[in-house]
């Protein structure tokens, strides 16, 4: 356990927050909970509500995991790359090819760019992890 580790995930987070990163991580709060709350009001997109859901339940156990193990560093990105590049890919296809309501459809769409950009970010850190920059980042 290291010292960040005595700051609650939450906290650590938003430590690092300034300007636009405040923004992107409430932008993202509010997306990761909208998004099924959207989608299991439409009988042919409620499975896609259980599945969003679920994978962002296991990505905030994971994320919470590794920091508890790690600390706040880049690594944590991984949890990101591989649950929400299955879920990015299954969104767009299901927003391209299913059958749904327009909100439903529009819902997928800003969730799936949403995880876009996140997992820019993401794929990033994680690589410049595995490359050596172990630091924290807090």
């Amino acid at each position: 356990m290291t010292l960040e580790n005595q700051i609650p995930f939450n906290e650590a987070m938003f430590t690092l927050a300034t300007g636009w990163m405040t923004f992107w991580l409430y932008w993202m709060a509010f997306a990761i909970t909208v998004t099924p709350l959207i989608l299991v009001f439409s009988k042919a997109t409620r499975i896609d509500a259980v599945i969003v859901f679920l994978t962002n339940i296991a990505m905030l156990v994971g994320m919470s995991w590794i920091y508890d193990e790690v600390g706040y560093v880049r690594l944590m990105g991984i949890v990101h790359v591989i649950l929400w590049t299955p879920l990015f890919i299954y969104l767009v296809r299901r927003a391209k090819n299913g059958e749904m309501p327009l909100l439903c459809r529009l819902a997928m769409w800003m969730f799936a760019a949403t995880l876009a950009v996140s997992l820019v970010f993401d794929y990033t850190d994680t690589a410049r992890y595995l490359l050596g920059e172990r630091a924290s980042m807090i």
